[in-house]
C-alpha cells in the first residue's frame, strides 16, 4: 500500500487553489455599470454563473472547461464524448441559478491544427448543444504550439431567467427536502486524481474495467467491440446534461400549471469538482443529512 492519494497528492493543491481563487476575486475592480442599466452585476450566492441585469430579465453565464479529462480521451484516441463533457460543465451550473441556457461558445487550444481533432470535436459539441437545447452561436480556435502542450477544449454558456426569479439557495430553511438526480459516471472534474489513481492502480484503459460500472440508471458510451466496457469508456462516459427535465421543471414552476410552484425549488447545487461539499455553497449556516444516498459504483478489487 502507497501513500493515500488526494488532490494534493495527485498535483492540485485545493486549498491553494481556493486561496489563489479568493485573491484573485479581491483584487478585481466593481463592475462600472451602475445599477439598474443593462449589464448591472446582480448579487446571487453559490456563484455557480455569473448574473448581470437585462431589463425585465437576467442574464446568466458561466464558464468552464473539460480539464485532464481530455488526456484520457486523447490517449485512447476518443473524442466523442468531450463536447457533451465541456458543454454540460457550463450549462449546468446555469440551471443552479434557475436560467434557462440559451446560447454556448467553445475555446479550442492545440499545439498543431488537426482537421480530423477539430471535426470530432465539432460533432460532439453540436450533439451536446442539442441536447441541452442551447445554439451553438461561435466560438474560437487557437494553435499555440509555444504555449499549449496538449489539446484543450472549454467553453461559455449564457441562460436568462425573469428578473426576481433566480434561484439562490436564500429561502431554505431547516426540514426541506434534498433530492438528487442520478449522474453518468465520473464528471469532467477531478481526473488529475482519477488518472493518478489509475496509474498507481496499474490497470489498462483498454483492458475491461475492473470494478462493476452498471447501475440502472446508467448506461455506458461503448467505442469498443469487446462484450464488456473497457476502463476508459466507463471513464470517458459524458457528463449528463441536466437541462433536460431540470429546466422544464422550474420553467413550469413559475407558471400555475406546474407539479410545483416556484417557492418549492429553493436551491440547486451542480455535483461536481468539490463534490457533495458544493451544497454548502446554497447556505452560510445550513448544513444536510443525507440518509438515503444513491448508491455509488462497487470498489475497484485491485490492490494500490
Amino acid at each position: 500500500m502507497g501513500e493515500p492519494l488526494d488532490y494534493a497528492s495527485s498535483g492540485v493543491d485545493v486549498e491553494l487553489e481556493g486561496r489563489a481563487i479568493a485573491s484573485l476575486i479581491e483584487s478585481l475592480d466593481t463592475s462600472s455599470r451602475p445599477p439598474g442599466v443593462f449589464g448591472a452585476p446582480v448579487p446571487l450566492p453559490g456563484g455557480f454563473g455569473g448574473v448581470i441585469e437585462f431589463g425585465e430579465s437576467c442574464l446568466a453565464l458561466a464558464t468552464d472547461g473539460v480539464g485532464s479529462k481530455l488526456q484520457v480521451a486523447v490517449e485512447v484516441g476518443h473524442l466523442g464524448g468531450v463536447g457533451m463533457d465541456c458543454v454540460a460543465m457550463n450549462v449546468n451550473d446555469l440551471i443552479c441559478v434557475g436560467a434557462e441556457p440559451l446560447a454556448f461558445v467553445d475555446y479550442i487550444a492545440v499545439p498543431r491544427a488537426d482537421p480530423q481533432v477539430h471535426s470530432k470535436l465539432g460533432a460532439s459539441l453540436s450533439r451536446a448543444c442539442r441536447v441541452a437545447r442551447v445554439t451553438l452561436a461561435g466560438g474560437e480556435t487557437a494553435t499555440l504550439p509555444g504555449i499549449v502542450k496538449e489539446l484543450d477544449l472549454s467553453g461559455t454558456a449564457l441562460g436568462w431567467f425573469p428578473r426576481d426569479s433566480g434561484i439562490t439557495g436564500q429561502g431554505l430553511e431547516e426540514g426541506d427536502i434534498l433530492i438528487g438526480l442520478p449522474s453518468s459516471g465520473f464528471h469532467s472534474n477531478g481526473f488529475t486524481l482519477i488518472r493518478a489513481v489509475v496509474e498507481r492502480s496499474g490497470c489498462s484503459l483498454l483492458d475491461p474495467c475492473p470494478f462493476e460500472p452498471h447501475h440502472d440508471w446508467r448506461d455506458i458510451e461503448r467505442f469498443s467491440d469487446g462484450d464488456l466496457p473497457t476502463l476508459s469508456e466507463v471513464l470517458l462516459n459524458p457528463t449528463r446534461i441536466y437541462v433536460d427535465p431540470v429546466v422544464d421543471l422550474i420553467i413550469e414552476s413559475r407558471t400555475d400549471g406546474g407539479v410545483c410552484s416556484a417557492d418549492d425549488i429553493k436551491g440547486i447545487a451542480h455535483i461536481t469538482g468539490g463534490g457533495l461539499s458544493n451544497l454548502l455553497r446554497l447556505s452560510q449556516s445550513l448544513g444536510w443529512h443525507i440518509s438515503d444516498p444513491l448508491p455509488p459504483p462497487a470498489r475497484v478489487p485491485v490492490d494500490f
